[in-house]
C-alpha cells in the first residue's frame, strides 16, 4: 500500500524531467540554427540594400548592382563558395525584410540604438557622417549647417534615414520635407523646392561630382556615424563570421582595394543610370 504512492511520484517526477529534457533540446536545437547554416545550406548569401545610395549600392546602365557595398558582400560570398543574390529593397521595409528572412544581412546602415533594439550589428566597415548639399544662391549666407536652423529655409532629405533624424535634431527651426529616396531628395534643390538637402558626406561629395555648379557641398560632418552589417537578433555565429570576414580583408588588402576604386575613383560614374 505504501509502494503505490511512491510508484506514481515516481512516474510524474520521470514525466515532468522527460518533458524538460525534450523543451530544453528544441530550444538548444533552434539556437544552434543560424543564417549562417542556411546560407551554406543553400548556397546562396543574400544581401538587402537600397539602390541609389552613391557610391555604396547602386544601379549601372544596364541595370546591374554595383557598389562599394556589393562588391564586398561578393567577395563575402566566393569566401565561402556561395552565390550573391542581390536584394534592392525600399529602406524603410528593409529591416522587416531582414526579420523575415528575404535577405541574411543588411548593409549601408548607419549603427543607432533604436535599430539596434530590432537588430544586431557586426563591427563598423566604414564610418561616414551627415553633411550639407545648398542652393548656389545661399553661397553668401551658408557656410555652416547651424545657418540653416531658421524658419526660412526648407531642407529635404530621406525618410527613415539618419539624415531625417540629424535635420530633426540640429535644424528644428527649419522646414523638414521628407522623401522616399534620396535622389529624390536631393534633386528639390534644383528644382527650387528645397534650400538644402542633409545626407551621408559620401553620398553628397559624389553628387556634387556630378552635378557640378547646381549645389555647393559643405563636405565638414556635423554628426558620428558607423555603418554597420545588421543581422537578425540571437546569432552570433553568423556575427562572428562577419567580423571576421571583415578583420582579413581588412588585413590582406582587398578591404583597400574595393575602398580606393568607388571612393578615390570617379572612373565609374558615367556607367551608372
Amino acid at each position: 500500500m505504501k509502494l503505490k504512492p511512491f510508484t506514481q511520484q515516481l512516474r510524474t517526477v520521470l514525466t515532468s524531467s522527460l518533458a524538460i529534457f525534450s523543451l530544453f533540446s528544441t530550444a538548444n536545437a533552434t539556437a544552434a540554427e543560424s543564417t549562417l547554416d542556411g546560407i551554406l545550406s543553400s548556397g546562396e548569401l543574400k544581401f538587402c540594400f537600397e539602390s541609389g545610395y552613391l557610391p555604396f549600392e547602386m544601379t549601372d546602365k544596364n541595370g546591374r548592382y554595383v557598389g562599394f557595398d556589393i562588391d564586398i558582400a561578393k567577395q563575402m560570398a566566393r569566401s565561402i563558395d556561395v552565390k550573391f543574390v542581390p536584394v534592392n529593397t525600399a529602406w524603410d521595409g528593409i529591416i522587416p525584410a531582414l526579420k523575415t528572412g528575404k535577405c541574411d544581412f543588411i548593409g549601408g546602415m548607419t549603427i543607432t540604438p533604436k535599430r539596434n533594439v530590432s537588430v544586431n550589428f557586426a563591427q563598423p566597415y566604414i564610418e561616414v557622417g551627415q553633411t550639407v548639399l545648398i542652393s548656389p544662391k545661399l553661397a553668401d549666407k551658408i557656410t555652416s549647417y547651424r545657418d540653416l536652423n531658421n524658419a526660412q529655409y526648407t531642407v529635404a532629405t530621406q525618410m527613415g534615414t539618419t539624415g531625417a533624424q540629424a535635420a530633426k535634431k540640429y535644424l528644428y527651426n527649419a522646414k523638414i520635407d521628407l522623401y522616399e529616396t534620396s535622389a529624390d531628395a536631393a534633386l528639390q534643390i534644383a528644382n527650387g523646392q528645397a534650400d538644402a538637402f542633409v545626407y551621408d558626406l559620401p553620398y553628397n561629395s559624389m553628387y556634387e561630382a556630378q552635378h557640378q555648379g547646381k549645389v555647393i557641398h559643405l563636405d565638414e560632418s556635423f554628426t558620428f556615424e558607423p555603418l554597420g552589417w545588421a543581422v537578425r537578433q540571437q546569432d552570433p555565429d553568423f556575427l562572428n563570421f562577419l567580423n571576421n570576414f571583415l578583420r582579413q580583408i581588412k588585413g590582406d588588402g582587398t578591404y583597400q582595394r574595393i575602398y580606393d576604386k568607388w571612393f578615390k575613383s570617379d572612373k565609374w560614374v558615367d556607367s551608372i543610370q
